[in-house]
């Protein structure tokens, strides 16, 4: 989802957290006597199970129909809040025109609010073009979506915020982090349809998704990263889906590029400014 209006990149943040507590006892005869042990705390009455199975059932059912379709097309709206100079919570969005087709083409055109940009990945290259500048890059690329993706983030720092949905099994790519999921009920609301609303905690994440009742396809996503003081809201909606459509076979590659003027597919800002110490870096966790 970051960072913020470069030409080549998208949102990058990082989600950790660790949880320890030591504890030992005393056993010499000489010492004074130890405090009576403490009762044993009553158990809990809350008998849901971290993992609620009708939760899992509905990402999993959801995670299916995505990975089972061929090519896919969707609209996404990405909302997200950023610290002003004050401090408040500024909101910005990009909207993305997402094509792809499996297992190796993807295509994104970003027409902003920021600076115009399109990416395309065709099996063989990822490109990502700025139109209004006129500036192309373009490298060679692994052979699946997937493996693009960890390409682009690893060469560019570029990560859309819908990766977790087009990757070849969404929940096999979240359920290793996967530490809380639970049904929450329905909308008749969002994407002017019925969705069930699941909300579950992924890699440092809590997520929020609508998600079709009857085409388990996701209208909306609410995440909030849980290493972030400020609890910054990030919201997904998307829309406009199309299963298995006819794309044709000059979509993966830009139409108008010719006479771009020829940049490195790399991170636009790869060493910080002097006297600045750099971040750590890592991939930003699943949000879907």
């Amino acid at each position: 989802m970051r960072t913020r209006f470069s030409q080549l990149a998208w949102l990058c943040l990082v989600g950790m957290f660790l949880l320890a507590g030591p504890t030992y006892a005393q056993s010499n005869p000489q010492a004074p006597k130890k405090k009576p042990a403490a009762q044993a705390e009553p158990a809990s009455t809350d008998t849901h199970p971290a993992l609620e199975p009708k939760a899992v059932e509905i990402l999993k059912a959801s995670s299916d129909r995505l990975a089972a379709a061929h090519t896919l097309a969707f609209t996404a709206v990405e909302t997200y809040e950023s610290p002003s100079r004050q401090g408040h919570p500024l909101v910005f969005v990009n909207k993305s025109e997402v094509t792809l087709q499996r297992p190796d083409k993807l295509r994104v055109i970003i027409p902003g609010d920021g600076p115009a940009s399109e990416f395309y990945y065709n099996g063989k290259t990822m490109t990502a073009f700025a139109p209004a500048e006129n500036l192309i890059a373009i490298t060679e690329a692994p052979p699946t979506i997937d493996a693009a993706l960890e390409a682009a983030y690893q060469l560019s720092g570029t990560y859309f915020p819908f990766d977790d949905l087009i990757v070849a099994d969404p929940y096999k790519d979240m359920a290793e982090g996967l530490k809380l999921a639970y049904y929450i009920g329905q909308s008749h609301v969002v994407g002017d349809t019925t969705t069930d609303i699941v909300a579950y905690i992924d890699n440092g994440v809590f997520i929020e998704i609508w998600i079709g009742v009857e085409d388990k396809l996701p209208r909306a996503i609410h995440a909030i990263y849980l290493d972030d003081p400020a609890h910054l809201r990030h919201n997904l909606l998307l829309s406009n889906w199309q299963l298995d459509l006819a794309v044709p076979a000059d979509a993966f590659a830009p139409a108008n590029a010719a006479g771009a003027k020829r940049i490195a597919f790399a991170h636009p800002h790869p060493q910080p400014p002097p006297g600045v110490k750099p971040a750590v870096k890592s991939k930003p966790p699943k949000t879907q």
